[in-house]
């Protein structure tokens, strides 16, 4: 069985954000609408000059609630966007409510670290991690969109992955500058999505930023940019030593 969910302003605020991934190319930096071809159309190294470089906007007013309710249901599917991923994500999944609510399953291999972890509800070592971090976004064009905007961001899959908590929270909200994943393997990987997910949605990165992302990409030149909902689970390609 799947569980309702309640709340008509989430559902309104919800079928927005669906609008706003489907609708035309931004033209207005506050427009509810990001792009809607940012992947799979080429190099992720050659993307990164597509993006508009900046300095880092002031944390003020950040908020996890501009975002909207923590893991809204986007899509529509009676499930929320946590289940989803971890759906997605988790091998040997076990439910306990049919099909919706994740139990149990195994991450592996874990992309950050390379091993493997066990995920059980309650006692989880799994976090679902934004690949671009929401106070990053905030910091670098968010807080000028429309809530329906931001609502997409949040629960893009594009922008999500299940990964290690502890390694998870060691990246806070850190950029590509700041922090890469332990396993240098899955670092071309990961990169591409920031990549994607800033196109796609209009966020800009720093000189610093948008050098490191040069740096890692230009050992996998080959390196394409994810498409779809399901950026990160592509075969890796690895970054040279």
């Amino acid at each position: 069985m799947v569980r309702p969910r309640g709340g008509s302003a989430v559902v309104a605020l919800a079928m927005a954000a669906l609008v706003a991934v489907s609708g035309c190319k931004n033209e207005l930096e506050g427009s509810s609408a990001p792009e809607t071809t940012p992947a799979g159309t080429g190099a992720a190294l050659a993307a990164v000059d597509s993006l508009t470089v900046k300095g880092r906007a002031p944390k003020t007013g950040y908020e996890r609630d501009n975002f909207g309710s923590a893991w809204a249901d986007t899509d529509s599917n009676r499930c929320d966007t946590r289940d989803d991923i971890l759906k997605r994500d988790l091998k040997d999944v076990k439910f306990e409510d049919g099909d919706c609510q994740v139990a149990s399953g195994e991450l592996n291999p874990d992309p950050y670290t390379g091993g493997k972890v066990a995920f059980v509800r309650g006692r989880s070592k799994v976090d679902v991690d934004h690949l671009v971090a929401l106070s990053d976004a905030w910091q670098k064009g968010a807080q000028k969109w429309d809530a329906s905007k931001r609502i997409a961001l949040a629960n893009d899959p594009l922008n999500l992955l299940a990964v290690d908590s502890g390694t998870n929270r060691s990246k806070g909200d850190g950029d590509t500058a700041t922090w890469l994943p332990p396993n240098k393997g899955y670092r071309c990987t990961y990169v591409a999505g920031q990549v994607a997910v800033k196109k796609k949605y209009g966020l800009w990165v720093t000189e610093a930023e948008k050098a490191a992302m040069k740096r890692v990409l230009s050992g996998c030149p080959d390196q394409e940019l994810p498409s779809g909902g399901n950026p990160t689970r592509a075969p890796a390609r690895f970054q040279a030593d």
